[in-house]
This record gives structure tokens, C-alpha cells and sequence, in this order.
């Protein structure tokens, strides 16, 4: 007898590629005439009162206890506030595509986190994994250096360097004194009010009052976009197709979130694609898959 398909596991799967492949594409759109902090505050507090009404419709919404409180909090300052934020910041400056592509080193700089404080076992393939993947680096910035000195394109490359310094500790933070997340939308909602309460307060002091006149309707729907599909629907997905499967099997899947990323930024954004770019993408997708690919046990 065939196993049956599980379809909800396919659609959580494509949506987790699919969602988050397009969420550069919204960043990108949101900013072009809303500030960066503006864009990830609201787009936050719009994802916190669909997943509150969610809590209290289940009636699941409880206080999680001070102990738990505190690690959300951090949690919501290092994924959040720097990740996200200094994410939605960078790509004022820096193309979409970009952006995944450094943002996708992420997974090797945790790995070797991980290995430096113990809680990991180095392995060659992991070492193999992290060469290819810096070396993708390498071919990005090899014939454009001389960027780095507009103080746009600077500023958005420190910034990604942040943000994704700011997911790497968070993850392994996560690895080391987070167990396996009972209330998933119960935690993401305490993380994004708290996110959106820092983000505002960051939006006033680099931004200003808001000037909503200025703001067109194509970078409101692209921040509304971001909070429901972005933000609720994309984590949903995540979580579901983590009940299903082992967190590196998810993880294979979100490579192509890179490549969605880079293909839309050059269909609908004119962004350039040049032979350089590709290596790259080429190399540190190699480079992180490696590096956490795992081999499933034999079952004698």
C-alpha cells in the first residue's frame, strides 16, 4: 500500500519557500517610501494583533511566567528588533537579492558558534561547508570593493552584518538554553509586541513623525504583506513542517527562499544579475547545505 500524501505538509513546505522567498521583495517595495523602522514596527504590530485574536479565539492566550518572559525578550531584541529591523534597513541601500544571499551565510556562522562554545561537534564537512560558503563571499565583493566607499551601500552591508550577526547569536542562544517551543504563537506574540514597542521608539528617533502623505500604497500593501504572510503565515507553515519532518529537512527548503529572493529582485525590480552573483549564490547554498546536510540512520 502507497503512504498517503500528506497535502497540509506539502503546502506548509512550498509555503515556507515561497512565503519567505518573497519577503525581500516586500522589504525592498515597503522602503522605498517608508522608513525602514516605520516598515518593521508596523509590520510587527500588525502580526501581533492577528496572532493575539488567534490566542483569544483558541483561548490560549496566558502569561508565560517571568523565567520565560525574559528569554523571549532577548530572543525578540537579537531575531527581531536587529535582524529583521537592521534587515528592512539595509535594503533601503542594497538590492533584495543581496541581502538573502549575505543573510543566507547565517546558518554557517552558527555553525561554527556552535562548534567555539562546545555545543556542536566540529566535522570536516562542516569546515568544507564554511570554506565554500565564505568563498561565495568572496566572488560578491571581489570587482566591488570600491563600493564599500558610497556611504549607502556601506551603511546597508554593515547593516546586514549586524542583522545577521544578531540571528546567529539568537539561534544559538535558541540551540543552547531554549527547549522545543510548546505555544508557538504564544511566545511569537510576546516577541512581537515587544519588537514593535522598541521598532516605533527606534522610528522616532531616526525617522521623525510619520509623515503618512508620503507613504504610497504600494509600500503600505507590500508592509501589510509582510505582517500577515511575512510574520504569521510564514512562522505558521514553518512550525507545522517542523511537526512533520526534522528541522534539516525543513531547512533544505528554505534555500530556495536565495534564489526566489534573487529572481524576483531581477524580474520585477530590475535588479543586475551578473555571472559573479550566480557563483556566489551557487557556492554558499553548497556551503550551507553541506554543512547541515545530516544522514538519516539506517533502520537494521
Amino acid at each position: 500500500m502507497n503512504p498517503k500524501i500528506d497535502l497540509k505538509l506539502i503546502f506548509a513546505l512550498c509555503g515556507v519557500a515561497l512565503i519567505w522567498g518573497t519577503t525581500y521583495l516586500g522589504i525592498r517595495v515597503a522602503v522605498d517610501s517608508i522608513p525602514a523602522w516605520y516598515v518593521t514596527a508596523i509590520r510587527q504590530t500588525i502580526a501581533s494583533l492577528i496572532i493575539l485574536i488567534l490566542l483569544i479565539k483558541q483561548k490560549e492566550l496566558k502569561w508565560i511566567g517571568w523565567s520565560s518572559f525574559k528569554r523571549k525578550i532577548l530572543l525578540s531584541i537579537l531575531m527581531v528588533v536587529i535582524a529583521n529591523g537592521m534587515t528592512t534597513v539595509a535594503e533601503k541601500t542594497i538590492p533584495s537579492g543581496l541581502t538573502s544571499l549575505i543573510n543566507a551565510t547565517s546558518p554557517l556562522l552558527v555553525f561554527l558558534g556552535c562548534v567555539f562554545l562546545g555545543i556542536q561537534k566540529p566535522s570536516l564537512k562542516g569546515f568544507i561547508g564554511v570554506f565554500l560558503g565564505f568563498l561565495g563571499i568572496v566572488f560578491i565583493f571581489r570587482n566591488g570593493i570600491n563600493d564599500l566607499l558610497e556611504p549607502g551601500y556601506r551603511n546597508g552591508i554593515l547593516s546586514l552584518v549586524i542583522a545577521v550577526s544578531g540571528w546567529t547569536i539568537g539561534t544559538i542562544y535558541s540551540k543552547k538554553h531554549s527547549g522545543k517551543p510548546q505555544y508557538i504563537f504564544l511566545n511569537l506574540f510576546y516577541q512581537f509586541v515587544f519588537s514593535a514597542i522598541i521598532q516605533f521608539g527606534l522610528a522616532f528617533v531616526f525617522s521623525g513623525k510619520a509623515d503618512v502623505s508620503s507613504w504610497k500604497t504600494e509600500s503600505i500593501f507590500a508592509t501589510t504583506y509582510l505582517a500577515v504572510f511575512g510574520s504569521v503565515l510564514g512562522y505558521f507553515c514553518y512550525h507545522y513542517a517542523l511537526k512533520k519532518v526534522t528541522a534539516s529537512e525543513v531547512s533544505i527548503l528554505t534555500y530556495f527562499n536565495t534564489i526566489i529572493a534573487i529572481f524576483l529582485g531581477w524580474l520585477i525590480l530590475n535588479e543586475h544579475v551578473d555571472t559573479d552573483l550566480i557563483v556566489a549564490t551557487v557556492l554558499i547554498i553548497a556551503g550551507v547545505f553541506i554543512t547541515n546536510y545530516k544522514k538519516k540512520a539506517q533502520v537494521v
